[in-house]
């Protein structure tokens, strides 16, 4: 995050404010949200108010961008719809209690990494990734671009996630498994094997539960 930029949040949820309070601990200023529900405009947090649609976002273009919208899905869209219309500058956010190797984690731009979560050896998180509250990621695990990590996961060596993958709370996952992309893996699971791709796992040990419809997986 370029401090020096103040940063738009593209979203109004109860995750967008957590992302509000991410970024006054990193000592940057929220110039305000962006949210497509006509019913929250000009609604506040903090000192930011919702300025408008997301549509919108070229009238701030001197500012930084995140997208604090929990979904992978809703949240690629978005991502398209903006660079779309231009090159929005996407700010990556680490919280200051976040613990990562400097040198043996990368982060794409547009991720947020909250507070708790530790990281740490020869990991690879993507563009627009959410690690969401006190999660453990083990040495050369790779989470691909639009991923959404809940809180409280454990994710062991040697793991791949692919993209638009979704991990509920306190999910744990076995050391070297692939979650192949579009898939998800229910909250409190045990996952002891790989995941395909657009399935539902649940469980303790997790087992499919259901396919994910085309309509929804795109």
């Amino acid at each position: 995050m370029n401090s020096s930029k103040k940063l738009i949040i593209i979203g109004f949820s109860g995750f967008a404010k957590e992302v509000y309070w991410l970024a006054s601990r990193l000592g940057v200023t929220v110039a305000g949200f962006l949210d497509d529900n006509d019913s929250v405009l000009g609604a506040s947090f903090g000192t930011a108010k919702v300025l408008g649609k997301i549509e919108g976002w070229e009238r701030y273009d001197d500012c930084q961008f995140v997208i604090a919208i929990g979904n992978p899905r809703i949240r690629q869209k978005v991502f398209k719809k903006m660079t779309g219309t231009g090159f929005p500058d996407f700010a990556t956010l680490i919280d200051p209690a976040a613990v990562a190797s400097a040198s043996d984690v990368s982060v794409g731009p547009g991720s947020i990494i909250c507070a708790g979560t530790v990281c740490t050896v020869d990991i690879k998180i993507g563009a627009h990734v959410i690690v969401n509250l006190n999660g453990t990621i083990g040495h050369d695990v790779v989470i691909d671009d639009f991923v959404t990590i809940a809180p409280m996961v454990a994710i062991s060596g040697n793991v791949h996630v692919q993209s638009l993958v979704e991990v509920g709370t306190g999910a744990c996952i076995r050391q070297g498994l692939v979650l192949e992309s579009g898939s998800m893996l229910g909250m409190g699971s045990v996952l002891t094997k790989n995941v395909k791709q657009n399935v539902v796992f649940f469980g303790n040990p997790a087992k499919a539960f259901k396919v994910i419809p085309a309509d929804e997986a795109q």
